[in-house]
């Protein structure tokens, strides 16, 4: 049977917690300032990882591809967010939901792939010191970020026409607070079969099987790092992966949770919480996660202080 509908084109509903009013304005605030910080804490990461020479390394070239990633993610989706938690209307037009669900779905596939390349990065560093300058070298660099970012990009233009294409009639009630492609699904008008096996496929490719690369790569990095003699050094190399693997933690730990769980009222309630945290949390804590454990990153910053207030004082 085939689903007409006249109204392809009209607006969506975003739910949210429309039903916990009270909780919404607690949430808005909430937001607010964790998007305040995410835009300060990775904008910081950007400027120093630039203008410090002692940074111009593989490793902080892909961090500043993720801090980058990181502020267009939240602007993706938390301005359209603070508008529905602020205020009773919660509609986003058809034209805004699209380019909301292939941007955050570009730039989250993109983060998928980019964490395995700093996995990568990090396994060659330890495991591979004497050759890292030659293997890691600036065109490698390039064309891993490159391809981090075409990936993503890849997925988004394959999926998400495919998610928009879908019939919602006069089920345009979206119950969530992005127009993201489990709760376009959920509530589409038609048999949503090929979008769910789609769907899976790509959580399967971009999920599970770039965690399983990480936990082996960060394995190895282990056996590597407990065969070194001087225990400033391991505590270096240590100090540096757990920091990585606290962001690939907090990132593909929610993300999978939202794309592999069950269809039900529970899950989709859970979804949301889940969904406020990868896209909103955890954009801000990266970079906290990587200063605060990162001594080279802490001492940039001190330098970079000081040259602007000896630059304004002369």
């Amino acid at each position: 049977m085939i689903t007409v509908c006249n109204e392809s084109y009209s607006d969506f509903i975003l739910l949210g917690f429309s039903e916990k009013p009270y909780l919404e304005k607690i949430l808005f605030w909430v937001v607010l300032i964790f998007y305040c910080l995410t835009i300060a804490g990775n904008a910081v990461i950007i400027l120093v990882s630039s203008k410090d020479p002692k940074l111009h390394i593989p490793m902080y070239f892909f961090l500043c591809n993720l801090s980058l990633l990181d502020l267009c993610f939240t602007s993706s989706c938390v301005p359209q967010m603070l508008v529905n938690f602020w205020g009773p209307k919660k509609t986003i037009s058809y034209t805004g939901c699209a380019v909301q669900l292939y941007v955050f779905l570009w730039l989250g596939a993109t983060e998928c792939v980019l964490l395995v390349v700093m996995a990568v990065d990090r396994y060659v560093a330890v495991c591979h010191p004497l050759q890292y300058t030659v293997i890691m070298n600036p065109r490698i660099c390039l064309q891993l970020a490159i391809l981090a970012w075409g990936v993503g990009l890849l997925q988004s233009l394959v999926q998400s026409p495919a998610t928009l294409q879908l019939p919602f009639c006069s089920h345009r009630r979206v119950d969530d607070i992005v127009c993201e492609v489990p709760a376009l699904i959920q509530a589409a008008s038609a048999d949503t079969t090929y979008n769910e096996i789609q769907m899976s496929m790509a959580s399967i490719v971009l999920l599970v099987v770039p965690l399983v690369i990480i936990l082996a790569s960060y394995g190895a990095v282990a056996k590597a790092v407990l065969r070194i003699k001087s225990a400033a050094g391991q505590k270096k190399a240590f100090s540096t992966c757990i920091s990585h693997l606290l962001v690939v933690s907090l990132f593909y730990g929610t993300v999978t949770a939202v794309y592999l769980q069950p269809k039900s009222r529970y899950a989709q309630e859970q979804g949301k919480f889940l969904t406020l945290f990868y896209a909103v949390a955890t954009p801000s804590l990266n970079p906290l996660i990587y200063t605060l454990r990162n001594k080279e990153v802490k001492g940039a910053l001190i330098r970079l202080v000081r040259r602007t207030w000896d630059s304004q004082n002369n």
